[in-house]
């Protein structure tokens, strides 16, 4: 069953936790589209917080969060990537990225001690972050006779559908996107109200 809805972040947001040993832990947290964007935030903090030692990160992207990806950049495996990835599952989360960058301190922190920093920093950031509700969509055009108009008005008012686009030439043509779960209902009650004489395509 495909992902009606899915929370990701609403913006970009930066914060970072009280040193641990020395170490310095900066979380940067965004709202993302694609694994490219993903990777090209990554690269960008890389580049803006350059004097960093490391700089961990974990995306989660697609509706129900398919595709993910992690990295410890250096530190112990398992030690930072994935901790942070567990922050972004724990929250639900996806279209959404992480990078925690350190300065080491001069003490070493063990492997316990890196999961917990690097998973708190991602944490305490994404705690911090607002976020978004996103609905899926399912896109349907409508062409229809102008005499079917108040019928169709109607049933886009009951199903609290705006249309994206249309256009007014022989006959009426509307663009409307349609949360999943109804998509096929309203398409049904479009056909039943212009009696057939309606098309719905997409």
């Amino acid at each position: 069953m495909e992902t009606e809805r899915y929370t990701t972040l609403a913006g970009e947001l930066r914060h970072e936790i009280p040193k641990i040993k020395g170490s310095r832990f900066l979380a940067t947290v965004a709202a993302v589209a694609s694994d490219d964007e993903a990777r090209a935030l990554v690269d960008r903090v890389r580049k803006e917080l350059h004097d960093a030692r490391h700089h961990a990160w974990a995306y989660r992207v697609g509706p129900g969060a398919e595709r993910f990806r992690w990295s410890d950049d250096g530190e112990p495996g398992g030690s930072a990537g994935k901790p942070i990835l567990q922050a972004l599952e724990g929250r639900d989360l996806t279209d959404s990225v992480a990078v925690v960058a350190r300065w080491f301190g001069g003490t070493k922190l063990g492997v316990g001690g890196l999961v917990r920093a690097y998973g708190g920093a991602a944490a305490a950031a994404l705690d911090l972050a607002p976020t978004r509700v996103v609905t899926r969509t399912h896109r349907i055009v409508l062409a229809y006779p102008y005499a079917c108009s108040s019928p169709v008005k109607v049933l886009l008012d009951e199903f609290g559908l705006e249309p994206s686009d249309s256009s007014y030439a022989e006959s009426v043509r509307l663009v409307v996107d349609v949360p999943l779960s109804r998509a096929d209902a309203f398409a049904a009650a479009f056909i039943d109200r212009t009696a057939g004489r309606g098309t719905v395509t997409g």
